[in-house]
């Protein structure tokens, strides 16, 4: 794939993996990115999942033919872009390797070596000359580790991203629901915590004009740049993405289920637009975190279990507060046979949320739906609309 006249896609595809990081579902696969500039000098840019070196060094070698790479510029250390810089620097001895120095400390750590003969630190504004074209490095540490930086081409005005701007699914795989639907769980799933790192990050790339994004996972993106940045701003601002209601519920033997249903049923008749459903026992389980930042009202539903919550919404909840939840609306809904204790429960795991405006309305259902129940349903919903 080309980028552009001088930049060239050298990255793999990865259809055997099933857990992204060893907890996402990924079952569009996902892409490893790496990127070629060919110029007066020859910039590899990151390396791919310690299982693709053979296809990531054999791509190169098919771009290159008989020129040797100068650089090897490593943006970010974690494994999957990183397995192979062992390998690359094995196979081009003269090529020198461009990393942060916290970069370079990683590579200690997992190869034993920090090439400190073959080093080049950059830093804030540090710049790379390959001809035509002038790397300018911007530092992004914690979007999401601490050792990330970025790289602009001022010759194409290209945004190397590492992982920000990145996506689930392989570049072989179009998502008929567009770019946001799998890369929204990708932010909420990997970055969300990070909100204010990448706020600082948009600010630096506000003062450069950008043509394209080249992210380490996921499509380049050359058109509409602003929709792109827009959302993640959104995003790492902890708005709001939709004005709507996720209603995530877990559920024993139904009847949890049957009260959430039924509230959605009710927003919808009542003009709701958007109304999201969630089984965090069964449904995607990070897609749903993702719906809860996407949307502007959360509703979470559980059975009273062992004198708490059921586990899934515990682990949901915490998945939130992990990620730093705030700005919303919440309203609970509560099921138990004799002594109920899920509401309180999810109010205390959300006390470290800030900005949570919580519905008056509770609804606890005693066992199963009833006509009063109903009534509440109802008053809820007014209340979240």
């Amino acid at each position: 794939m080309t980028v552009c006249q001088d930049v060239t896609y050298v990255g793999v595809n990865d259809h055997q993996i099933d857990l992204f990081e060893g907890q996402f579902a990924v079952p569009h696969g996902m892409s490893y990115n790496s990127y070629l500039i060919q110029d007066e000098k020859v910039c590899v840019m990151d390396s791919v999942d310690e299982h693709f070196g053979g296809e990531w060094l054999l791509n190169i070698q098919n771009e290159l033919g008989d020129r040797q790479p100068d650089y090897l510029l490593v943006q970010h250390m974690e494994m999957d872009h990183s397995a192979n810089i062992i390998k690359f620097a094995e196979n081009y001895p003269e090529a020198k390797i461009v990393a942060s120095k916290m970069a370079f400390t990683m590579m200690k750590n997992m190869f034993g070596s920090d090439f400190a003969d073959r080093q080049i630190v950059v830093t804030e504004g540090s710049t790379l000359e390959l001809g035509k074209h002038t790397l300018k490095f911007i530092t992004a540490p914690n979007v999401h580790w601490p050792e990330v930086i970025m790289t602009y081409d001022v010759q194409d005005k290209i945004l190397f991203s590492a992982d920000a701007f990145g996506k689930f699914g392989a570049l072989d795989y179009e998502d008929p629901q567009g770019w946001e639907e799998e890369a929204r769980p990708y932010y909420f799933g990997i970055v969300g915590k990070f909100g204010a790192p990448v706020q600082a990050l948009l600010k630096k790339a506000a003062a450069l004009e950008i043509n394209c994004i080249c992210p380490l996972h996921g499509p380049v993106l050359k058109e509409n740049i602003s929709h792109y940045v827009n959302l993640y701003n959104t995003w790492s601002s902890y708005d709001a993405e939709s004005d709507g209601v996720l209603i995530a519920y877990t559920s024993v033997y139904g009847h949890t289920k049957s009260a959430a249903l039924r509230l959605a049923e009710i927003l919808k008749d009542k003009g709701c637009k958007n109304v999201a459903l969630a089984d965090l026992a069964r449904d995607d389980f990070y897609r749903a975190v993702s719906d809860a930042f996407r949307y502007s009202k959360l509703v979470l539903a559980s059975t009273t279990y062992n004198g708490g919550v059921f586990p899934a919404m515990r682990k949901f909840i915490l998945s939130l507060t992990d990620r730093n939840f705030q700005k919303r609306k919440v309203a609970f809904i509560e099921n138990s046979s004799w002594a109920p204790a899920a509401a309180k429960t999810m109010a205390s795991l959300l006390e470290s949320c800030s900005e949570l405006n919580y519905c008056e309305t509770k609804v606890s259902v005693k066992i199963s739906l009833k006509d009063s129940d109903e009534e509440a349903l109802a008053k809820l919903a007014d209340e979240l609309l």
